[in-house]
């Protein structure tokens, strides 16, 4: 949103506050962005967004991102991530929308790839509700541009950290450690901490939207740094004290992504190294 305000778009967001804070919101709306507040998976409330702004590219970043929460609750896991997703893509095309991208998920639909860094041609292996849901997601991108000609494109990201993520709601590790290491409590570990991800920073991803919308391209690409990191390297590097805890069910072992056709379609790639990131993202959580 930022991004976008700070280039002189028009923005109207559309969101129900759920997992978010307003604000998040403040310095967009002030410049001004407007909100929406309703659910992505309710049509009223999407086309009654799209009626208002009347925009010409959706950003849909709308979804339900807890694994754990996916798990125990698969229905609510999909009736956000794949019917919300449909809702949109309806509402796109009745309103006459130029394209709609995705935030889609890499790690969590390729599952445990026979190739790391995972190029986008692997085999989906989903491990969970989540990386199903997401999957399918995808799949309604692709029949909508498919059957009705509507542009779409989906980023599949890597585990994207930053300022604002909540470390009591739905944020990735590293927000929940850069909690710790404001707070001074251990880092909960899960299984031997050798487990690897690849960690993109926020700043990084705005601009793989923001030059995915401005594309025609079609299709999906990875939204990666292509290098991997183990849990147990990043509480060293954050100078935590690590608490171990049993493994959890449904997550990959190892998950890093090739970003190598995104430089090809977009010319992007991430510019953010993991210190930097990690030094921004704790004194953001120091100042909340």
């Amino acid at each position: 949103m930022d991004a976008l305000v700070a280039r002189g778009d028009e923005v109207t967001v559309l969101d129900d506050i759920s997992t978010g804070r307003h604000k998040n919101l403040d310095g967009g709306r002030e410049a001004g962005a407007t909100l929406h507040e309703g659910s992505v998976a309710d049509p009223d409330d999407v086309a009654a967004a799209l009626a208002a702004s009347q925009p010409e590219v959706i950003y849909h970043l709308a979804a339900q991102i807890d694994v754990r929460r996916a798990v125990e609750e698969p229905a609510f896991d999909a009736t956000i991530n794949v019917v919300g997703t449909a809702t949109v893509l309806e509402a796109a095309r009745q309103a006459g929308v130029r394209r709609v991208v995705l935030a889609s998920t890499g790690g969590a639909i390729y599952g445990d790839a026979d190739v790391v860094p995972t190029p986008e041609d692997a085999d989906l292996r989903p491990l969970s509700p989540y990386g199903t849901s997401k999957a399918a997601a995808e799949l309604y991108m692709a029949l909508y541009q498919r059957l009705y000609g509507l542009s779409t494109f989906c980023l599949r990201l890597a585990n994207v950290y930053g300022p604002r993520q909540d470390p009591k709601g739905e944020a990735g590790v590293i927000a929940i450690y850069c909690g710790r290491a404001t707070d001074g409590g251990r880092a909960t570990v899960f299984g031997d901490g050798l487990q690897t991800r690849d960690f993109v920073y926020v700043g990084d991803v705005v601009a793989a939207f923001v030059a995915a919308g401005s594309s025609a391209a079609a299709g999906h690409c990875n939204v990666a740094t292509g290098r991997e990191t183990t849990v147990l390297e990043l509480v060293e590097t954050l100078g935590l004290e690590p608490e171990f805890a049993p493994e959890r069910a449904g997550e990959v072992r190892r998950s890093c992504l090739d970003p190598s056709t995104a430089a090809r379609i977009f010319g992007w790639s991430a510019k953010t190294s993991l210190k930097t990131g990690l030094d921004q993202t704790v004194d953001a959580a120091r100042t909340e």
